[in-house]
């Protein structure tokens, strides 16, 4: 069963919208085996220019669905993010329901039938493929060097070893223009 956790900034979450919301998410459940047991986090903002942006995160064993989406209306960016978790379902569920079943899962984690009933052909394999390997020496540095390493190399991460933890970090830019910084134990 899906557990509808919806917060708001710079708007108010009326009844309405929580109603619009909860009855566009709940068509995900078309796609699954079981309807899963999650808590499904909806974020929407509003901000001065009146755009509305729309983040929708189910987390769910072993896999997690993630979307966002930004446009002049909000209800237009919950259509659009429903439609946007639906391709990343359509798109992978070959792929998740083969992982799970290497894994020993009793049973597939997607419906394989579409709306339809019909059964959509195998995805194509060569979606994962891996077509370079790369290897490198970590060197210790902290955040603001691997900043700078990775604007010099012109790429959006940078994998590094903190100076101070010894821990392996991944520093990232944002769709922003601003960066990330993911820590690792």
């Amino acid at each position: 069963m899906l557990k509808y956790n919806i917060r708001g900034e710079n708007i108010e979450v009326t009844e309405p919208i929580r109603d619009y919301v909860e009855k566009k998410i709940d068509k995900l459940e078309r796609y699954f085996t079981e309807t899963p047991d999650a808590n499904v986090h909806v974020n929407l903002k509003v901000y001065s220019d009146k755009n509305a942006k729309v983040e929708v995160t189910i987390p769910l064993p072993n896999l997690v669905l993630r979307a966002e989406e930004t446009s002049g209306d909000l209800y237009a960016s919950i259509d659009l993010i429903v439609d946007k978790l639906e391709r990343q379902i359509r798109k992978h569920k070959t792929k998740v329901n083969r992982k799970f079943r290497d894994k020993g899962a009793e049973r597939d984690y997607f419906a394989y039938s579409d709306v339809n009933g019909s059964t959509p052909p195998e995805e194509n394999e060569g979606d994962l493929e891996i077509v370079r390997t790369k290897q490198f020496s970590l060197k210790p540095m902290d955040s603001e060097e691997a900043v700078l390493q990775m604007n010099l190399l012109g790429h959006s991460f940078y994998v590094y070893t903190d100076a101070e933890t010894n821990g392996t970090n991944i520093v990232y830019s944002r769709k922003d223009g601003k960066y990330g910084l993911i820590e690792t134990n």
